[in-house]
């Protein structure tokens, strides 16, 4: 597969995810009638769906990252060329925000939004380090035991993190930068991402020390 393809499934994939992500969120608050906590579960599961078909559809492609800190990670576990990184990177970003921007057009809103949910403090830090945590110990846990099982566990994964998390398990900087860009349902405003990326970062980074520990490559397919 070369880089050319890949990049473009990393790039598809990723906006594909922001588009139902944005978008169930605006139709579910739309639906939900003031129901925060009906709009929130109808956003959870649809995203999980989402999410499950899109890494079933992109996987063989690209690894269905569509987040800078799993490509972080593969890149540390020596399963991503260090020259692949930065594009993968990049056009995972690119592709959030085109899929938020095809998520504002599909409800006929404005393309570009500054956001204006607040989301920060210690709490929400802590929210996204577990959550990102929790999303690395999946991959990393599933893909070296059961690796059939991985794009279920992790949107089984995401769709719990969306409700066991004060943040709503964001756990991705490309996802992270693209809602800031919109003012709705799943928004966060501009001032806040950082935080919530330094957060991202640390927990990507623990997980990925203690799973690859936990679990071995040469040893991965160990079940003593």
């Amino acid at each position: 597969m070369t880089l050319a393809r890949r990049l473009v499934a990393e790039g598809v994939g990723t906006a594909l995810l922001l588009a139902v992500v944005v978008g169930s969120g605006i139709m579910a608050e739309r639906l939900a009638g003031g129901n925060v906590a009906l709009a929130l579960l109808a956003n959870a599961v649809a995203t999980g769906a989402g999410l499950l078909a899109l890494i079933l559809t992109f996987g063989a492609l690209s690894g269905a990252h569509f987040n800078p800190v799993v490509s972080l990670s593969e890149a540390w576990q020596g399963k991503l060329a260090p020259r692949a990184l930065l594009p993968y990177i990049a056009v995972q970003c690119a592709g959030a925000l085109i899929g938020v921007l095809a998520a504002h057009a599909m409800f006929g809103l404005p393309l570009l939004q500054a956001a204006q949910h607040v989301r920060t403090g210690p709490a929400q830090w802590f929210s996204e380090c577990i959550a990102t945590f929790g999303l690395l110990a999946t991959i990393i846990g599933c893909s070296r035991s059961r690796p059939a099982s991985t794009p279920f566990a992790v949107a089984a994964y995401i769709t719990a993190a969306y409700w066991f998390t004060a943040s709503t398990s964001f756990a991705n900087p490309a996802v992270t930068l693209a809602r800031a860009a919109s003012d709705t349902f799943a928004g966060i405003r501009p001032q806040d991402a950082p935080g919530f990326i330094a957060a991202q970062l640390a927990g990507a980074a623990a997980a990925t020390l203690l799973f690859c520990w936990l679990y071995p490559a040469q040893a991965s397919s160990e079940t003593n």
